[in-house]
């Protein structure tokens, strides 16, 4: 897949930060400079030992939880975190559609993947910030802070897969597009424009690049107009 021009001009270096210092007090404010995170993630047990996790870091503190399933945008005006920890689970395909919904205003977001291969869909669909599962908690906050000053943080084992999603992008067969994803197609077919395709499928735009970025990646498409092109060559959508 096709995560967009220019990834390698946005990575930058990172450093992994020194060892826990160990908690802090509970009873203890936080100071100013923790950065105030919101743990996502669908599975309850994942969500709470990210949490504790988190919690058992000096830098860092947990305004809040969530499943990811309900109102995010409403969580972000609750919870004003600094930085989002998503755990994306294995089966991530409405775990980056939830991710891809948030506006480009939200805080940025550090992805937890399962596997490697899931890395060029979770940078499609906006995260800033990709580490595996097995990150331990000094790595984590490392990235959140790298994150939250503009840095891209890549797990080194992740930037391999992401650079030849980015250069080599293949052909996939027609079966491989999402019902959503061949609607917003027929859509591009039609010549709508990012906002009107919003509209009439009552997504919002940013969600809308992330179908487009897609559907670039999977008919190996530089274009939208080339996309179009080859979903019709290919029998996927009709004029």
């Amino acid at each position: 897949m096709m995560v967009g021009a220019g990834l390698s001009e946005m990575l930058q270096a990172w450093h992994e930060q020194a060892a826990p210092r160990g908690a802090a007090e509970s009873a203890m404010p936080p100071a100013t400079n923790d950065m105030r995170v919101l743990v996502v993630a669908l599975d309850s047990l994942a969500r709470a030992g990210l949490a504790a996790l988190l919690a058992a870091q000096p830098d860092s503190v947990v305004v809040g939880q969530s499943d990811g399933s309900g109102d995010l945008i409403a969580d972000l005006g609750a919870y004003r975190p600094d930085v989002l920890v998503w755990d994306l689970g294995w089966d991530l395909s409405k775990a980056v559609e939830r991710l891809a919904e948030l506006p480009e205003s939200a805080p940025p977001v550090v992805a937890l993947l399962a596997e490697g291969p899931q890395a060029a869909l979770a940078w499609a669909a906006g995260a800033r910030g990709l580490l595996l599962r097995d990150a331990d908690g000094a790595i984590l906050v490392a990235a959140m802070r790298a994150v939250t000053h503009g840095v891209v943080a890549l797990d080194p084992r992740l930037v391999g897969t992401l650079m030849s999603a980015q250069d080599s992008p293949s052909p996939s067969s027609a079966g491989e597009l999402s019902a959503r994803e061949l609607e917003v197609l027929q859509l591009l077919a039609e010549g709508l424009p990012n906002k009107t395709i919003a509209q009439r499928l009552s997504i919002s735009e940013h969600t809308v690049k992330f179908h487009v970025n897609s559907i670039l990646g999977k008919l190996g498409a530089q274009s939208r107009t080339e996309a179009v092109t080859r979903g019709i060559r290919g029998g996927l959508i009709h004029l």
